[in-house]
């Protein structure tokens, strides 16, 4: 069995997902959480362009890397006390890195089990395919009126979040 390098570089972001992700648990302050969150985002986006979805791959980045990860990192400053022990309650005991641990072990045999006994199809070669132009057809073809609504939503929530912040301003 070679192993090739599209391989080990898959393999060499699953490890860096995998410890961004344990990042994201384990690390005592909540800033340094959101910012291995964001490592794991970048992390999943890098395994999207090696399977050759680019358009995901960009989405990933700039919705997840970008735009959620500035969200949350907003909403710790919003919250956040001047003293990072008293923002951050979680006290770890060993009974629940215990279970943790196991759940997770369970988990991944679980995966593993299900991965192996799959009969994945084999797909047939064929040429390029034209995603981003496939998806623009949906975008503005059948679903143009659900697209137009997420769009306003989003605006919306912008504008809501823009007025709470200023009155938040306002009454200090």
């Amino acid at each position: 069995m070679t192993v090739s390098l599209n391989d080990l570089v898959f393999v060499a972001m699953a490890l860096v997902i995998v410890v961004a992700a344990t990042g994201v648990v384990m690390l005592k302050n909540i800033v340094h959480s959101a910012l291995s969150l964001i490592l794991a985002f970048v992390g999943v986006a890098g395994i999207y362009f090696q399977l050759s979805a680019g358009f995901i791959g960009l989405v990933q980045i700039m919705v997840y890397a970008g735009a959620i990860s500035v969200l949350i990192i907003f909403a710790i400053m919003l919250v956040m006390d001047k003293s990072v022990e008293k923002t951050n309650l979680f006290s770890p005991n060993i009974i629940r890195l215990l279970a943790g641990m196991g759940l997770t072990f369970l988990l991944f045999v679980t995966l593993g089990v299900s991965i192996w006994f799959t009969k994945f199809p084999v797909v047939p070669a064929e040429g390029p395919v034209d995603a981003v132009g496939m998806l623009a057809n949906l975008f503005m073809g059948d679903y143009v009126i659900a697209f137009e609504t997420a769009a306003i939503l989003l605006l919306v929530a912008v504008i809501g979040a823009i007025i709470l912040a200023k009155g938040a301003e306002d009454k200090q």
